[in-house]
């Protein structure tokens, strides 16, 4: 970690500790199935049945390096109390993997960190989405060795948002601010005491703080509105007067770029230029790869999509959304499980907000033709991939044929 003194560190990466982790990670989350079938063209074509998988899904560099450190943790300090604070990743079936190995939730039930009883021979560590500095520094305090796996992508926000502390730049922030990434990206925002942030989660939100920058909100109106949302002693008359906009990594691209667009707009019609305004491209290239896949797929003649991943994870969320602003019908599941049958199908649903069981035929019935669309987010192993994949085969009635 680098906010302050460093923490006592081992190197995990070493050829024989990363070898043996490599067997244990392919063997719960490989897929031989989805490798044969990206080799040849992410196409199956079974009786009546087509599935078309996205050409990128599944696990990006960031969430395999912090699954691999994880193992190698366990594997470099087989005696030792492991923490993880939160989850890893945004999936149910890695984390269950993750507790099974003995590293335990830092966090309760309602997310507060137990450092109380933490010690020097206690291993901490940090997830993909990074953490915040007032926890870091606080299980630095109780003398933990610290395995951090914060993507990399991330802390290239990070640096981006101490930036513009130290000129002074308030950084509004695109994205959900009870996110883990976002409430970190938060905390490195404020600097080395001087920097300010605002959250806002989609277009509409930032909007309104155009309307502030054209005089058009008042002060305690806005104050009201983005209660929660903004940094101790945020004062929206003097800290929007220089704005600079970063991003949580897994947002969608073209909605973060749209933001970019309308506070830069507001900003030289308050000012007659953008001299007060700072951007960088803080979009992560897994996160993008994702989309642009997605919108691929979507441009074939499909029936369905199937989306899954974790109903939390924030990536996988929005090629859901993709989906269904395409218009075609979208299934986001966690697992095979969730396709009970042809008439029956749990998912999430994204304007509820919650798990739902739909009694309809979802699902062609078996002879009649069927497209089905198959995508994943970054936070997906391969295994589950092919699961659901079996799932569907089996549903209709189809055998797997030779790839």
């Amino acid at each position: 970690m680098s906010d302050s003194a460093p923490a006592a560190k081992v190197n995990l990466r070493t050829p024989e500790v990363m070898e043996r982790v490599q067997e244990q990670v392919e063997h719960h989350y490989h897929s031989s199935l989805v490798e044969r079938l990206r080799g040849a063209g992410s196409i199956l074509q079974s009786g009546s049945t087509t599935v078309r998988l996205a050409k990128q899904f599944g696990f990006c560099y960031g969430v395999e390096r912090a699954i691999d450190l994880a193992y190698a943790a366990r594997k470099v300090f087989p005696d030792a109390r492991l923490f993880l604070i939160g989850e890893i990743i945004h999936n149910p079936e890695v984390n269950s993997q993750i507790a099974a190995l003995g590293i335990r939730n830092l966090l309760d039930a309602s997310g507060r960190p137990h450092v109380e009883d933490l010690g020097p021979d206690d291993v901490v560590i940090v997830p993909a989405f990074g953490t915040t500095v007032p926890l870091v520094e606080e299980i630095k305090r109780h003398g933990c060795r610290i395995v951090d796996t914060t993507c990399g992508d991330v802390m290239s926000v990070w640096k981006r948002v101490r930036q513009n502390a130290s000129e002074e730049v308030t950084s509004i922030i695109h994205g959900k601010a009870t996110h883990e990434e976002t409430r970190a990206t938060a905390s490195r925002a404020l600097g080395k005491g001087n920097g300010q942030y605002l959250v806002v989660l989609d277009l509409k939100e930032a909007a309104r703080v155009g309307e502030f920058l054209a005089g058009r909100v008042g002060r305690e109106e806005f104050l009201t509105e983005f209660a929660g949302r903004f940094s101790e002693g945020f004062d929206p008359d003097k800290h929007l007067a220089r704005i600079g906009v970063a991003n949580q990594t897994t947002m969608l691209r073209e909605e973060t770029e749209a933001v970019q667009r309308l506070l830069r707009d507001a900003v030289i019609a308050r000012d007659g230029n953008d001299l007060n305004f700072r951007l960088f491209d803080t979009i992560c290239g897994a996160t993008q790869e994702r989309q642009d896949a997605l919108k691929e797929l979507l441009s074939e003649p499909l029936d369905l999509l199937l989306v899954v991943g974790g109903y939390n994870s924030s990536n996988t969320t929005h090629l859901a959304e993709m989906g269904e602003k395409k218009g075609i019908p979208t299934w986001f599941v966690r697992n095979q499980e969730c396709l009970e049958s042809p008439e029956l199908i749990r998912h999430f649903d994204l304007h509820s907000k919650e798990e739902v069981t739909t009694s309809h035929t979802w699902l062609a019935p078996a002879g009649e033709e069927a497209r089905i669309g198959i995508t994943a987010g970054a936070s997906c192993p391969n295994n589950l991939i092919e699961q659901v994949l079996l799932r569907v085969l089996e549903l209709r009635s189809e055998v797997l044929p030779v790839i």
